[in-house]
């Protein structure tokens, strides 16, 4: 009862992960794993194919959404579409030497924590997430929660400034799709008691 009210008060604070609206991964996303799909199926399907790896982190996952106040299902998806789980970086580096971490923080804007799977670094990605998330509420203050949220998402891979249009949000961002893919990957992540 407890869990299910706490999960409860986490969805009232940025917005419900359950309640916006998502075209999910484009076909270029879907490519990495090579499938044939796309939209929110592909992205359920790459949620999945990291969900093995994924469960290595669940525990500093929640530990960090919990005292964050940020869906651990949202850290999971980020993490998931990111670095796969950690499976797409080398000593913990990848985006050509610059993204450090589960979360690709990137070192030209920010000065990476801890080590690429601790709890530091989890903590450190998930601030940069929230404060592109109030960025957003600034700067469309008329936007629901869940907009501002998604908005939000969109912000952590391109910037406050790519974000335009709720509609046109993602054009601009890794594979166009990047808010829409993560908030599918969420969507599963939840499912999977993330």
């Amino acid at each position: 009862m407890h869990l299910i009210f706490y999960m409860s008060l986490l969805a009232s604070i940025f917005g419900d992960v359950m309640k916006i609206d998502t075209t999910g991964a484009s076909d270029q996303t879907a490519h990495q794993d090579k499938l044939t799909v796309s939209g929110v199926e592909a992205s359920y399907k790459l949620a999945e194919n990291d969900l093995k790896m994924m469960d290595q982190y669940k525990s500093i996952i929640t530990k960090v959404g919990r005292a964050m106040q940020m869906d651990p299902a949202m850290i999971a998806a980020i993490i998931s579409r990111e670095s796969r789980a950690g499976a797409v970086f080398v000593n913990g580096w990848g985006d050509h030497g610059n993204g450090f971490g589960l979360m690709q923080v990137d070192k030209r804007y920010h000065t990476p924590k801890g080590a690429w799977n601790s709890e530091d670094h989890l903590t450190q990605g998930t601030e940069i997430l929230i404060d592109f998330i109030k960025a957003i509420k600034k700067k469309f203050p008329s936007w629901s929660k869940e907009h501002q949220f998604k908005g939000g998402i969109s912000a952590y891979n391109a910037g406050v400034g790519n974000v335009r249009t709720y509609e046109r949000m993602d054009i601009g961002t890794t594979g166009n799709d990047y808010a829409n893919d993560v908030v599918a990957r969420a969507k599963y992540y939840k499912c999977h008691g993330y």
